[in-house]
């Protein structure tokens, strides 16, 4: 099955690092479309000398509803640069399902054009 729809996300970064290399964020997000939610979660980042290299590794809790099912579910996002080429995979956390949407799983596959945020949420519901 799919969802497909847009979403707004705000970062928030947090200053407690020592390291400038090091970074870590909160993240906030409206999903609009086949998936109506909102989304909290943990952003941490890595830096390197090298322009447009680095990493990400996030996780977060959506809560809302999915092409008419109420419930939640949480995503691990591992996100890696490389001299501008990006690489991101973010999937469903195994067995996190709540309410309706239990027994859940799949692949949330996201574009950004225009600096407009697109999804389509690949998923089954067991």
């Amino acid at each position: 099955m799919h969802a497909k729809g847009t979403f707004d996300v705000k970062l928030a970064p947090q200053t407690d690092n020592l390291d400038p290399t090091l970074g870590r964020m909160t993240i906030e997000k409206q999903i609009h479309g086949d998936l109506e939610a909102k989304s909290i979660g943990q952003m941490l980042t890595v830096g390197t000398d090298v322009k447009g290299s680095g990493v990400y590794v996030a996780v977060e809790r959506v809560t809302g509803k999915l092409n008419g099912r109420s419930g939640s579910f949480a995503m691990h996002h591992t996100g890696i640069m490389v001299q501008g080429t990006p690489h991101l995979e973010i999937k469903i956390v195994p067995d996190s399902g709540t309410g309706e949407l239990t027994g859940i799983s799949g692949t949330f596959n996201l574009t950004i054009t225009d600096g407009k945020h697109l999804y389509d949420l690949e998923y089954t519901i067991l």
